[in-house]
């Protein structure tokens, strides 16, 4: 009888340990699963999931590591998937052409007495007298018409 049941439990033990997948054949079924994710690979051992590769975003990211975990078999995931960094794009500078700088400078500066201004190659030259209280809200003016430069050779009265 007790040979009977040794016999018995090595004869459970080994169907068990059959009946187990395989690495190789949970690595098969992961690779089937993820293959719509172009640069995401994966590599078991031991039933644990090993991700890498590059993820566009966090969102793919997760989903690699949820489809992973769902297949039979794995019994934990290591997510190594790297997000690269963008880098945000600058937005160029506007800068208008003299013959409207020229133009929309001439509107500022009228309501200014004794200033004159005269436009080249983008760059404003401010020139004559005003009064210290005006400076400031001229030059924001100017500014705000986006010229390459602001030459101030104004005089302070």
């Amino acid at each position: 009888m007790k040979f009977k049941s040794i016999l018995l439990g090595m004869a459970l033990a080994v169907a068990l340990t059959a009946c187990k997948p395989k690495d190789a054949d949970i690595e098969k079924e992961i690779i089937t699963k993820i293959s719509s994710m172009p640069d995401v690979g994966v590599s078991v051992k031991d039933g644990v999931a090993t991700i890498s590769g590059i993820c566009k975003d966090e969102a793919l990211r997760q989903n690699a590591e949820n489809t992973v975990k769902g297949v039979k078999g794995v019994k934990s995931v290591i997510n190594n998937c790297v997000i690269p960094v963008q880098e945000p794009v600058a937005t160029p500078i506007e800068i208008n052409p003299d013959t409207a700088l020229n133009t929309s400078i001439n509107e500022v500066v009228k309501s200014y007495k004794g200033v004159n201004a005269s436009v080249k190659d983008g760059v404003v030259t401010l020139t004559g007298e005003i009064k210290r209280n005006q400076l400031g809200s001229l030059i924001k003016s100017v500014q705000e018409l986006k010229p390459k430069k602001v030459e101030n050779k104004l005089t302070i009265k």
